[in-house]
Parts: C-alpha cells; sequence; structure tokens
C-alpha cells in the first residue's frame, strides 16, 4: 500500500505541472477514494452529480482508481453500486479521518460556505459555539497589501495597556490564530520589536511607508520550540491510559511543535497556564518540559 500512496502523490504532483485537465482527474480520485473510505460504496452518478461530467468520463475515472488501487473495492452486480472491500486501505492522504471530521466540522459552523466538501450523507454534528470576532473588511486587505508589499503601514490600535487608541506604525509579515482569534504579527515601529497585534483591535489604517525590519528578522516567529505532554502525574493509572489513548500518546507523551511566538498562547489554549491551580481529573495533562517553555518564555521580548 505504500507503493500505492507513493503513485498517488505522484500523480498529483504530475497534474500541478500538467495543467488543469490533469489535475481535474486526480480530483476525482481523490473523490473516489474518499466516499470509499467513509461511506463505503460509490457508484458512477456520484462523480456525474458532483462534478458535473460524463457517464463515460466517470467510468474511466472509476476504471483509473481501480488500476491503481484493484483490492480497494468491488462491484455489486445486486445493488449495482462500486463498494469498499474489507481490505481497503486509502490511497489519498485527503481521505485522513482529520479531513473527514474537519469537513463534517465545517458544514455544521459554516453551512454558507460554497465550496462543497466531498462529504454526502453525514451524521448530526454540534460544536461549543464562541463568541464572534469582528474587524473591519478594509482594515485587513490594507494589512494584507503591506504584506505583500513589505511595507509597513499606520494604523490606528487600542490596546488593553491604554485607555485610548494611539495611532502607531507597524510592518505586518503575518496572520496568526490563537484558536479563538486572529493576530498580525507585525514588527513596532514604536517599540522597535516584533509584537502580536489584536485584528479586531486595528480601528483604522492610514497612509503605507517603508518598513523598518522584515518579516525575516522575526526570530520569535520562525523559531520552534517542542511541547512535550503527558497525562497528569497525580490521576490514576487507568485514568493516565485513558489520557495516552486520547492523545496518541507512545510511552505515555506526545510532541508537537509550537512557534516560540505562540507559546503563551498555546498553554492558554491548553489551558496549561492554569496546571498547578486545576484538579487532575479536570487538567488532563501536564507540560513534562515545563520549566523549560517558561525559562523561554521569561526571556521573550514584547509579552
Amino acid at each position: 500500500m505504500t507503493h500505492d500512496r507513493d503513485a498517488a502523490e505522484h500523480l498529483l504532483l504530475g497534474a500541478a505541472a500538467q495543467g488543469t485537465g490533469r489535475w481535474s482527474q486526480d480530483r476525482r480520485l481523490e473523490f473516489i477514494d474518499f466516499r470509499l473510505c467513509w461511506e463505503g460504496r460509490l457508484n458512477r452518478s456520484d462523480l456525474v452529480e458532483f462534478f458535473s461530467i460524463s457517464i463515460p468520463q466517470a467510468s474511466l475515472d472509476i476504471a483509473r482508481y481501480t488500476a491503481m488501487a484493484p483490492a480497494n473495492l468491488q462491484y455489486d452486480r445486486r445493488s449495482r453500486v462500486y463498494v469498499a472491500t474489507p481490505e481497503f486501505r486509502a490511497l489519498f492522504a485527503s481521505s485522513d479521518s482529520s479531513r473527514f471530521l474537519g469537513d463534517l466540522l465545517a458544514q455544521a459552523t459554516e453551512p454558507h460556505l460554497t465550496t462543497a466538501p466531498f462529504l454526502r450523507w453525514v451524521p448530526p454534528v454540534a460544536s461549543v459555539p464562541t463568541p464572534g470576532r469582528t474587524f473591519r473588511t478594509e482594515v485587513l486587505m490594507a494589512v494584507l497589501s503591506a504584506m505583500r508589499s513589505g511595507s509597513a503601514v499606520k494604523v490606528l490600535y487600542q490596546s488593553m495597556s491604554r485607555p485610548q487608541p494611539i495611532w502607531r506604525s507597524m510592518a505586518p509579515h503575518a496572520l496568526a490564530h490563537d484558536g479563538f482569534r486572529w493576530h498580525i504579527r507585525a514588527y513596532c515601529h514604536t517599540r522597535q520589536q516584533f509584537l502580536d497585534f489584536v485584528l479586531a483591535r486595528l480601528l483604522e489604517v492610514g497612509e503605507f511607508e517603508d518598513a523598518a525590519a522584515s518579516g525575516e528578522a522575526d526570530e520569535d516567529w520562525h523559531t520552534w520550540v517542542p511541547m512535550v505532554l503527558m497525562p497528569h502525574p497525580k490521576l490514576s493509572p487507568s485514568h493516565r491510559r485513558a489520557i495516552e489513548l486520547d492523545y496518541g500518546m507512545q510511552d505515555g507523551l506526545v510532541e508537537f511543535q509550537c512557534r516560540k511566538a505562540f507559546l503563551f498562547y498555546a498553554l492558554r489554549h491548553l489551558r496549561l497556564d492554569l496546571e498547578d491551580a486545576t484538579p487532575p481529573a479536570a487538567q488532563q495533562i501536564a507540560l513534562k518540559n515545563r520549566q523549560d517553555i517558561l525559562k523561554i518564555m521569561a526571556h521573550q521580548v514584547g509579552r
């Protein structure tokens, strides 16, 4: 199956080089793989309806997929559909469970989106509601324009450390989301360092000017720091095992990489900033390299 996955990746790479026609077929092969994986069945009409193609083209696509992964599907003459075999193994990375759950969440939280996922049948899905953060479209457009041109822009910014908003110049180079709200990562001309600006607090934009620094100089943004999670040590052995399964831990640990600039937000998002004050059963996880992380954060500027 590794060979089959390599072949699929080769097809996708080749599509980018050979134009939209070839890419369209590779997209349809992904669709076939996804439907077989998550619905267990597929027929030609699925392709015809989703991609607005002809029946002969749909037949060619299914034949192509069958040639790539003959053990993945078989034709059920009674129901006149292709069904996934017990030996089915997803051929494309886009059939991953995270993609499936992501599509479910997108449909549940943003039903107005016009981009159609590969889903047909969906189970009932709900998500915890969060208050929206509003910002002016023209402000975001100006910030993006400054990023593209490598310029700085004057903004009227309402910080939490001042009672009134003030005008300041910043050179934005990246957008970031902390799990709850959008930030602009930018070099602040006033404080002469790279900072995070909450997008919703940019009230107005003024003229563009030369940037005093580029995003390439933002060391905290470009530096990655490992965060090592483990079950809370005060949990019972059975509860620790449940947490290990929940996070896919190996030998009681799981590691992920975080931008140095985002360590503060990562700790808050995972409630690790409350690790010492929260009961173990509610906290559930702990940061094994906590002291290393806190030491790094103590030396960060602009927090």
